[in-house]
């Protein structure tokens, strides 16, 4: 697969502030997050690669056009949703997305035809003639996933787009994001603080963290890998026990007295665990399924700065 978004040694500086530090690393999912603290650089990231700021060093290419030299050829590729609203109050939403639309190269009577269809998509149909100093948040938010999509765009860059929503409303919005990524035609860079967001909705996730990239990870992979993690807490016996779980093919580690932690091969049965600890002289007290999160990941993360992809 043809990557989506290169990055090339792209750094950022606004005066002597460096924002973006030597970016480099390559996705190609149909659905990226982008994570990271408050400061770490990804609304510094999305202006880069929309071409509202320029490279202080190095460059990047969304669909292999470079930002230096073909930042129109971009914009028109590409569906922007704000983070903060940017609306003309007294503008209702079909006349405020058919400029959008016309703002992003469809001529007059193809903006007004995509803005309908794209007000009905997102669930507006009903409210489109009222002026948009009216809506709701959730309505806003709905308006500029609108705008968004009006034009027909191969990549939709969506920037917090449950904030401040409701749980029906950000429920709503997740689903409409689903949606947009079972679609062929279209991929999604989603920038969020909320982990749930990304962990629900992507394939991959880009973590940054003071202008560096920090981790990069293949949700997709490790949803199909499934690798079981078991947390044990255990009285009596010795190491032996330990020794004849590894003998199974399950990787095994002693984390504190009577606790452990393992990792399941494939097609282990608990069953097995049960029989070694009666062998053993072992009495499982606790036992707890897990995986790793995204918030495991992202956690981790943020325990170093130095990561590259």
């Amino acid at each position: 697969m043809n990557p989506v978004i290169e990055l090339d040694g792209l750094s950022v500086r606004f005066g002597a502030r460096t924002i973006l530090d030597g970016l480099t690393g390559s996705q190609s999912a149909r659905a990226i997050g982008l994570l990271g603290p408050n400061g770490a650089g990804k609304s510094t990231l999305i202006n880069t690669l929309l071409g509202f700021y320029k490279p202080a060093l190095g460059t990047a290419r969304v669909f292999g056009y470079d930002i230096r030299t073909q930042a129109r050829e971009i914009r028109s590729l590409v569906g922007y949703m704000p983070e903060h609203d940017s609306f003309i109050a007294y503008m209702n939403a079909v006349t405020f997305v058919r400029m959008m639309a016309e703002l992003s190269g469809l001529p007059p009577d193809a903006a007004l035809e995509r803005a309908h269809e794209s007000l009905f998509y997102v669930g507006l149909g009903e409210a489109r003639y009222r002026p948009l100093s009216t809506y709701s948040l959730g309505m806003k938010q709905l308006v500029k996933l609108a705008q968004a999509i009006a034009h027909g765009p191969k990549l939709l860059i969506l920037d917090e787009p449950t904030n401040g929503l409701d749980p029906p409303a950000r429920q709503r919005m997740i689903r409409l994001i689903h949606g947009m990524r079972e679609s062929q035609e279209l991929h999604i860079v989603l920038c969020s603080h909320l982990l749930r967001d990304v962990e629900e909705t992507c394939d991959e996730a880009l973590i940054l963290k003071d202008g560096r990239i920090v981790h990069h990870s293949n949700l997709e992979e490790e949803r199909k890998a499934n690798r079981r993690f078991l947390e044990l807490e255990i009285y009596g016996g010795d190491n032996s026990f330990a020794d004849a779980v590894e003998r199974l093919g399950c990787e095994c580690a002693v984390s504190a007295p009577g606790r452990m932690k393992m990792i399941l091969s494939e097609g282990f049965e608990i069953r097995s665990l049960y029989r070694l600890a009666l062998e053993h002289g072992v009495r499982i007290r606790r036992l707890n399924f897990r995986r790793d999160s995204l918030q495991d990941i992202f956690l981790k993360a943020m325990e170093g700065s130095n990561g590259r992809l």
